[in-house]
């Protein structure tokens, strides 16, 4: 079975984004640490899972190659095959992805099934809640900024409890540190 992670950027408080969704609080750029962190957890990737409304802005970027992104990144995240998790899209607008709708649980235990290396979110905010309220997940990778927003969209669903076990933090040289957390399963 295929290891299904979450990666996303957080505040102190427990925020992906703004009120407005605003990311203007990450902390850019990255230090080489960081990078070469990402490189590895994203080295085993085959498969990306993306929320209809992040991967209208994310493919489109990563497929203009961004400023300030190394090659080896840009090729990694364009030649990834991905999956938008939609049920207002039929089929995709993009190169190297298909869209997948109707019951969540069911569309992530098809893809973990699958033959293939690890998978891996990006988000956004209602894909990522629903992913963690639903238990979806092996892994969540938090890359923490060291700043607080007081208020936005949050990284987990304010009625659901989760346990999670701490399985590394990472300390970085640009001041974001990297919690790498397990689900505790019954």
């Amino acid at each position: 079975m295929r290891t299904f992670k979450l990666q996303v950027q957080t505040t102190v408080d427990g925020y992906m984004a703004g009120p407005n969704g605003e990311m203007d609080w990450m902390t850019l750029p990255w230090s080489d640490d960081v990078n070469d962190y990402v490189d590895a957890l994203t080295e085993p990737v085959d498969c990306i899972v993306l929320g209809r409304r992040l991967a209208e802005g994310f493919i489109p970027t990563w497929a203009a190659g961004p400023e300030g992104e190394d090659q080896a990144s840009i090729d990694k995240m364009n030649n990834t095959p991905k999956v938008v998790i939609s049920d207002s899209l039929t089929e995709s607008p993009w190169e190297n992805t298909v869209v997948a709708g109707g019951d969540l649980t069911e569309t992530i235990a098809d893809l973990k099934s699958r033959p293939g290396g690890d998978m891996i979110a990006y988000g956004g905010g209602t894909l990522v809640s629903s992913l963690i309220a639903e238990g979806l997940l092996d892994e969540l990778h938090l890359f923490v900024n060291p700043v607080a927003i007081g208020g936005g969209m949050p990284v987990f669903p304010r009625d659901t409890r989760r346990r999670f076990r701490l399985v590394a933090a990472r300390p970085f040289e640009c001041g974001i540190t990297a919690l790498h957390f397990e689900p505790e399963r019954s």
